[in-house]
């Protein structure tokens, strides 16, 4: 039911997203620069968010009322994006869609390990994340049959997101059913102390760190589509880059999940980070769109094989009762690492 959750309303987004750069462009007139502001603050501010509502869902004792919440709010903006008449207002439903965003992560990979059983958390989580990158593929999709549907109102289009966006909080509301936590109550006082970071555990510090080092590895998918263009491929074609990449990506997720069950975790993880030096390799080599799509491929299976499974591996070392907490700094940390890794590319 996560994953469903998690599909739809990746779906949702990503409809939004597929035309946001071109209507605040287009139709409202905004530079190149204020776009990148608007997307640059309202990932930041869900990092940031990332962190409180893990620990919230700790404290409260209950996970699926901050998902709930954060799902919600990002369905809520849903139709403030076609209602724009203004770039404040598009800038006002960003920020609330990515506080949504930031809310509903790390409570709902703690949720997801808290129902699952251990034998399976890997796959749990591989099938969660295969299930939320097929919705960034169908959202992209259909943002292109409904902009030829509606003869290219982008405003008409926009609106049809509303529909994924009202089923993923439906199936949240109704089909997931949170069990009993066990463990110590946690204390409301905020984990940034000494004594907040050594609850987590060495073992969890050890694995935020191989995280950090393999995000530091990489950098925002932004650059593949950059490289697709850099070679070649005209603006009508380059975002086949991005839907050949999510669909090696949703193959490798959930395989790569249940492989991680019956295999140390820390062999995938390495497996996925030899994909990722392949990939560089093949895209820095790359002078036509064999070597191209093939580093594009390549990339996707690197994310299959490390994000689910290094989800699960959180899992695995954090504490049961600061689990939304230990998500929630793990987001924030490979998060800031990825920005910084992004700018050095």
């Amino acid at each position: 039911m996560l994953g469903v959750v998690s599909l739809f309303m990746d779906m949702s987004s990503e409809l939004v997203h597929s035309l946001l750069p071109v209507f605040l462009a287009g139709t409202l007139g905004a530079s190149a620069l204020l776009i990148g502001t608007i997307e640059g603050a309202a990932e930041a501010l869900a990092l940031v968010v990332k962190v409180f509502s893990g620990y919230l869902s700790d404290v409260m004792g209950k996970r699926k009322p901050v998902v709930l919440l954060g799902y919600g709010l990002a369905a809520l903006t849903k139709p403030l994006f076609p209602l724009a008449s203004s770039i404040g207002l598009v800038l006002g439903a960003r920020l609330i869609d990515r506080i949504g965003k930031g809310m509903r992560g790390a409570p709902r990979d703690a949720l997801v390990a808290d129902i699952t059983p251990e034998a399976v958390r890997g796959s749990a989580f591989g099938l969660r994340q295969s299930m939320d990158t097929v919705g960034a593929i169908l959202g992209p999709a259909l943002a292109i049959v409904f902009m030829i549907w509606f003869a290219g109102s982008i405003r008409s289009a926009l609106w049809i997101a509303l529909v994924p966006a009202a089923i993923s909080v439906a199936v949240l509301a109704f089909g997931v059913v949170e069990p009993d936590r066990k463990g110590k109550p946690v204390s409301p006082k905020l984990p940034f102390s000494r004594a907040g970071f050594r609850a987590l555990g060495r073992a969890y510090w050890r694995v935020v760190l191989i995280g950090a080092v393999l995000t530091l590895a990489r950098y925002t998918e932004a650059f593949l589509v950059l490289r697709g263009s850099n070679l070649g491929l005209s603006a009508t074609w380059v975002p086949m880059v991005m839907v050949v990449m999510s669909v090696s990506y949703a193959l490798c997720a959930w395989p790569a999940g249940q492989w991680s069950d019956r295999v140390p975790r820390a062999l995938v993880l390495a497996l996925g980070l030899a994909f990722l030096a392949a990939a560089h390799l093949a895209l820095a080599l790359a002078d036509g769109y064999g070597l191209l799509y093939l580093g594009v491929v390549l990339w996707g299976v690197h994310l299959g094989l490390t994000q689910g499974v290094i989800s699960a591996l959180i899992a695995d070392v954090a504490p049961g009762e600061l689990r939304g907490t230990a998500f929630g700094v793990f987001n924030l940390a490979s998060g800031l690492v990825l920005l910084g890794g992004s700018a050095g590319a």
